[in-house]
């Protein structure tokens, strides 16, 4: 059904250019919208209207018009006046608001399919017959996106209405929500392999977000499928890429399930089976628990692709106190991280460690 604004906008649109004032009734003869409050005489001829044959009456100094949605009556208009114009304003008008009507039907139904696409609730049978009915291609590339947002409590929109706004109408694009948390874009790919492309459109997006007045806003989005079949995959990629950034990538806005890497396996694992590892491999000291000083270097260590040289130079130390370092590690903790092997072990560890901690304030 079409929100009380829109058709408050659309009437107003219509006294604008006929200078006549207009009025939509339910068919109880209840007021949904006006122009002026000089309709209440109109109500009571209503009911009578509304089961008659006749698509259009007049009674007094009022013109009634009938609005349907596919045979369904659905709202009154009515006219503030008698004279021909005013007929003629009156069909317009309400051919206006029944084409309205169809279009936002067609709207939510998408909407509704959409979601219902994006949550994998429906047969394939059901897919393609409702995408054929819909309009909607069933081969062609699309990726989801997951906008998850902090909204600036000033401002009056939020990013479900700014980026259904920003698609438009004649976009390929489709944005709905799913949760109270994110905006889904289903976004109409180039082609499968179009990673480039999609990236600088996801970075737009933050782009047009920010200037809208939303900050903090991080997008994640899944691979590239072929058919409507595949959209649920996408959104799954998606899910997982936005929990896995906000464990391993805090710092990325634009998060691609392709990028995730080791994090994507580690946040698949079990909890019980994380503590297991780290207790093999450190017994009773965690990674995590080491002084700053120690965390510095390793990790400074790790972004140098274990070159000592340039770790050291970075770190504004001398080479030899960084091996005395790396050696009392391996005193420590039995992993020496020179050698390919025990670094990526204890890089995995800092991960899983890392995991924990994440899901232990998940469950708090």
């Amino acid at each position: 059904m079409i929100s009380n604004q829109v058709l408050q906008n659309t009437i107003d649109g219509i006294k604008d250019i006929s200078h006549l004032d207009v009025c939509v009734m339910d068919a109880g003869g209840h007021e949904v919208v006006s122009t002026q409050p000089v309709f209440r005489e109109a109500a009571a001829a209503i009911p009578d209207f509304a089961v008659s044959p006749a698509d259009s009456q007049s009674a007094g100094p009022f013109q009634f018009f009938k609005v349907f949605d596919e045979n369904q009556l659905e709202y009154i208009l009515v006219v503030n006046g008698s004279t021909d114009s005013t007929l003629l304003v009156g069909r317009m008008a309400a051919y206006q608001i029944q084409g309205l009507v169809g279009a936002f039907k067609e709207r939510y139904d998408k909407d509704s399919f959409m979601k219902n696409l994006l949550l994998d609730n429906l047969l394939l049978i059901d897919i393609y017959e409702r995408a054929k009915k819909l309009h909607i291609q069933a081969n062609s590339p699309r990726v989801v996106m997951l906008v998850e947002t902090q909204r600036d409590k000033s401002h009056d929109k939020d990013a479900l209405i700014i980026l259904q706004e920003m698609a438009g109408a004649g976009s390929s694009d489709f944005v709905t929500q799913v949760d109270e948390n994110n905006v889904v874009i289903i976004h109409g790919a180039e082609n499968e392999y179009a990673d480039e492309a999609i990236r600088r459109y996801a970075e737009g997006l933050l782009e047009y977000l920010q200037g809208a007045g939303v900050q903090d806003a991080r997008i994640a989005y899944g691979t590239v499928v072929g058919e409507l079949k595949e959209i649920s995959h996408s959104y799954k990629e998606a899910r997982m890429a936005l929990d896995v950034s906000r464990i391993f990538f805090e710092e990325k806005t634009v998060i691609a399930y392709n990028q995730l890497g080791i994090g994507r396996l580690i946040y698949q694992l079990p909890i019980p089976l994380c503590r297991m590892f780290i207790r093999e491999i450190f017994k009773d000291k965690r990674p995590d628990e080491f002084d700053e000083e120690t965390l510095t270097t390793i990790n400074k260590f790790f972004e140098n692709n274990l070159n000592v040289s340039e770790t050291s130079r970075q770190l504004f130390i001398h080479r030899n106190t960084l091996v005395y370092r790396l050696d009392k590690l391996l005193k420590s903790t039995g992993l020496d991280l020179r050698v390919f092997e025990d670094a990526i072990t204890f890089k995995i560890a800092l991960m899983v460690v890392k995991y924990m901690k994440y899901m232990d304030q998940e469950n708090q």
